[in-house]
Order: structure tokens, then sequence, then C-alpha cells
């Protein structure tokens, strides 16, 4: 309020900042675990088991994720990468003095792979194996793969991204570069983390049966104008990361027209029906899922209409570089005169109704799962403590 007022007072924006007490006094804190873990291994390094016990902080009252970050959002990225048959994990979480708990940068799935990269880490050291090559012992290679702890991973390539890390970061060469700051009196050390992520956040059956109030599914309307312009509403968001672009660029491609053609609409409440929003990496996933489900529908259409004046088959008209065109002949419209039929409507199919607008509502089958690896080496004077991140690849 105070800055608001001071605007209209000097007649100019003013921008108020936080300091940092007043962020930790206010700020949702991102986690705070306690954990214990345990693997099990056979004799040749093959994992059997893995068992974890974390007390997580909630903070002094519960907040809107709160309860389920160190949960649900935790517990189930616990195999990581690797194909662990067996998972115990025993989460009690606690209220304390402090700011609450809330979903911040990654909520859950990064305290599950800290937890579980420094396991891993330590079980190769113990074992005597390169950290490298007992993860790699240790990969899922087959999909689908069912985890111990609820998620069903439908792809992947562990392999691949862990290899291109390694070349990146020169892995082979780190023994050289370690004796070489060892003659300056210097510590190197090279670390690994190979990690998973769980986005499009789930199927509307899967979080209703936790209790949750809402669908998790994504809404989409795509309108052709009689210009053929588009517009499309998005029940998603954008709030930096670009929507406006890769959303433009779906139906770019779609009908070969220019992004210039194309303008999103979100947010806008007279405009867009329903939507879920903008949180754990899902506008692209489900957002964009439902669009494609709508553009689906459009090119139907709009193939329909072309295939009726050019008298051609439907399965012979192809879309590209913003026309239609007859396959194997050099009849062709453009997508406007296809648009501009439609709302014309003095030549359509019998039966069809006019216009060029369709919507779509897309609810995840499943999370995605995008995974991959970083390598960061490091350099540490022992007199200071003093540490240089010297190389970080992925």
């Amino acid at each position: 309020g105070s800055a608001c007022g001071a605007s209209k007072r000097v007649g100019r924006p003013v921008k108020w900042v936080s300091d940092r007490t007043e962020a930790f006094l206010t700020d949702a804190h991102g986690r705070d675990h306690r954990s214990e873990a345990e693997l099990a291994l056979d004799a040749d390094n093959k994992i059997l088991g893995l068992r974890v016990k974390t007390i997580a902080n909630l903070g002094a009252y519960m907040s809107l994720f709160s309860s389920s970050v160190p949960t649900y959002l935790y517990a189930t990225l616990l195999s990581g990468q690797y194909d662990i048959p067996a998972i115990h994990a025993n989460v009690k979480t606690v209220y304390t003095n402090t700011t609450p708990v809330d979903a911040y940068r990654g909520a859950g799935r990064p305290e599950a792979t800290y937890l579980l990269e420094r396991i891993m880490e330590t079980a190769a050291r113990e074992v005597g194996l390169s950290p490298a090559e007992f993860r790699r012992k240790n990969f899922i290679r087959t999909f689908p793969h069912q985890t111990p702890v609820i998620m069903c991973y439908d792809a992947g390539d562990y392999d691949a991204t862990l290899d291109a890390a390694l070349k990146a970061a020169d892995y082979d060469g780190f023994a050289a570069r370690k004796a070489e700051a060892a003659s300056r009196g210097k510590l190197r050390g090279i670390g690994l983390s190979c990690y998973i992520e769980a986005c499009g956040i789930a199927p509307s059956a899967a979080v209703g049966s936790l209790g949750a109030g809402v669908g998790l599914w994504e809404s989409a309307e795509v309108r052709v104008n009689p210009v053929g312009s588009i517009e499309v509403l998005t029940g998603s968001h954008s709030h930096g990361q670009g929507h406006e672009t890769t959303f433009a660029q779906l139906i770019s491609e779609r009908f070969g027209l220019d992004t210039n053609a194309v303008s999103i609409v979100h947010g806008d409440t007279d405009k867009v029906q329903f939507g879920m929003g903008t949180y754990g990496s899902r506008s692209g996933a489900v957002g964009m899922s439902a669009i494609v489900k709508a553009l689906d529908k459009v090119e139907a259409k709009a193939k329909k209409i072309a295939a009726h004046l050019m008298e051609a088959s439907e399965g012979d008209i192809q879309i590209e570089g913003g026309e239609l065109k007859v396959a194997g002949t050099d009849k062709k419209l453009t997508f406007t005169e296809v648009a501009l039929a439609a709302y014309t409507a003095h030549n359509l199919p019998e039966g069809m109704e006019p216009g060029l607008k369709e919507g779509a509502f897309y609810d995840p089958t499943n999370f995605t799962f995008p995974a991959g690896t970083y390598v960061c080496e490091v350099e540490v004077d022992p007199d200071t403590g003093k540490t240089e991140v010297v190389n970080f690849s992925r």
C-alpha cells in the first residue's frame, strides 16, 4: 500500500525491494531435511535395496503444498536413474519455529536427487569402483520401468547423458589435473549428479486419490479467424518462460504460418474459460498437449473443407508452407482461403457447421521424466578453504 501511495504522490513509478531479513521472515523456505540412508549391494555391486529415514521440517504452520513436498514429491523420486528392486522410505514431518516450507525450485525432487547421488558416490568409493561406472552398472535399461515408489518411467537413455557429460568434462583426464593441482598445493575433486525429474504433474485421477480438490488437466482453444490469423487461448500462464514464443511455434510449424499471425491469450478470464495454471513444469507437457489436441481438430476440419472445395479426397490433402495442397497435383488453396471459406460458408461439406474454432482438454496419462547428468570439478585451497568451481559440464 505504501509504495502505491508514494507513487501517486510523486507521480512516477515507485519500486519496493525487500531486504534479506524481511525475506527470511516472509518467504516460503524451499526445503529442510534430516535424512539417514542405507544402500544394500550384492557381490557384483548391483543394488539390492535402499532404505531412507527422513525428518522434514514444515516450518511453523501448513502452507499450500508443504505436506506433499517432502512426501509425494520426494519419496517417489528416490529410485533416480537406477534399477533398485526394493525401496523403503519413512518420512516424518515436524512443525518448528521457522518460516513455512512450500514448493520452491523443484519441490522434493532436488532433495531426492541429493540424497541418492550422495549415497551412490559414497558407495562407489567404498567398494572401489569409479563413481561413473558404479552408476552405469546400476542404470535402468528397459522401459517402461516401474519403480517400487509409484512412478513408472516411460522412456530414458541414461548411458547417453552420462557419456556426453563425461566427455564434456574430460572425466578421463581428471587424474592428471588432480596431480597438477597437488603440485601447486591444491586439492582437486570431481563429482557427478545423475538426476531425474517428474514433470507435467500428474493425472487427475492420481491426485484425486490423494485428496486433491481439483483435476490437473489443461485446456486450450484454437480460434482461426476468417483472415487466417489464429488466436490460441490457453489455461496455463507465462511468467517469463516465453510461452508466447513456444506456443506460437507449434501453430507455425503445423500450418506453415508466420508466428506473427498467431496470438497467445493467457490469464484473460473474460476469454479463457478454465485452466489450471503454471507450476510443476506442466505448461509444455500438459498445456501444449491440449493445444496440439485442439490443432488436430482444426487441421481435420480444414482438410475436409479444402478437399470439398478442390474436389479431392481428404486423405490426399497436405499442409505445408501455409497452403493446403492436393498430393500429386498442382491444386492448392492458401490457409487464409480455407479459413475464409469456413466463415463465408457458401460451399461447405453437407452438414458441416461454419467456422474454424476448436477446443480441447488434455489430462496427462503419466508424468514425463526428463533426466540428465551434471559433472562438477572443483579446486580447494586447503589452507584457506577457498573453493573454485573450475568446470561444470552436462
